[in-house]
């Protein structure tokens, strides 16, 4: 009696880029297979945003074959990868322990559903469209078409009832894991909020494009002094500034999801807690400060 054929990496992976296709990712960026044997068996796969020491030690613990990340571990070029360098010594654990790895980044940010609409599911969101669409170039013309579907950067969604800014910011806390950098709103506390951009990682640059999407708020990840500051006296959407590893931590259990229902619950998917997010303290004062 022949036994059931195992599910190697290269039908894993496959899988992967049905959902998130590489071709979609931004020139610059590194996604794909780093380290691994397409033909090599996998029974378990871990998801994770960073490739780092920890959720390698994870990976390992778990007896896991595949770290599937939503970050790359090498986004620039380079000419080696020794034991005694940080991320070389990350490829010599994973290939001396039969452990893939495999990221999926700005193809997962534009992917429908990608990351974004992960981020706007877990905060309650119902999604009616992208952000910033996806383009293609119009076949016989200079010109460019717009994509189907909420393929593209961000999403804008909508909450079932308007609800105060402040609200809203705690709606936000406690829908995404716990961070030393927290959840901060910019903007009048009892500002409605009904109508919302979201976009997972760093969104600053999209700032121009929640004001003509004429939201109420909108969350992300990073934004800087300076541009907040701006966008607020231009008269834009209130801000909810969120950590980058919390934003993209919901895209773990929708790319999870992809392999379980794709393989019948045949190969076992992990999503790693571990907090990845490089800030580990954050500080109130207990007097309240100063001020001008």
């Amino acid at each position: 009696m022949t036994g059931v054929p195992s599910t190697t990496l290269g039908d894993v992976l496959a899988a992967l880029e049905a959902a998130y296709p590489p071709a979609t990712a931004e020139s610059w960026d590194a996604v794909g297979l780093v380290c691994g044997d397409r033909a090599e068996p996998v029974s378990k796969v871990l998801f994770c945003v960073d490739p780092v020491e920890s959720t390698v030690d994870e990976a390992l613990e778990v007896g896991a074959q595949l770290l599937v990340a939503h970050h790359p571990l090498m986004l620039r070029g380079v000419t080696g990868v020794p034991a005694d360098d940080p991320k070389g010594a990350l490829v010599h654990r994973l290939i001396r322990s039969g452990v893939a790895l495999y990221t999926a980044h700005t193809n997962a940010d534009v992917a429908n559903p990608g990351v974004s609409d992960a981020l706007a599911e877990a905060l309650g969101l119902r999604v009616t469209g992208p952000l910033v669409p996806a383009y293609e170039p119009d076949a016989g013309s200079p010109e460019t078409v717009e994509l189907p579907s909420y393929t593209g950067t961000g999403r804008i969604g909508e909450l079932d009832r308007p609800e105060p800014l402040r609200e809203f910011a705690r709606r936000v806390a406690d829908a995404l894991p716990e961070t030393a950098w927290g959840v901060r709103a910019a903007g009048d506390p009892d500002r409605p909020v009904q109508r919302v951009a979201v976009c997972g990682g760093a969104g600053d640059s999209y700032l121009s494009a929640a004001t003509r999407a004429g939201v109420d708020a909108y969350v992300t990840a990073d934004l800087r002094h300076h541009p907040a500051g701006e966008h607020l006296a231009a008269g834009g959407p209130a801000l909810v500034d969120v950590a980058h590893w919390a934003s993209e931590w919901p895209w773990c259990a929708q790319a999870a999801h992809v392999v379980r229902t794709t393989f019948g619950g045949t190969v076992e998917v992990l999503v790693s807690t571990r907090r990845t997010d490089p800030w580990t303290v954050g500080v109130t004062s207990r007097t309240g400060g100063s001020s001008q």
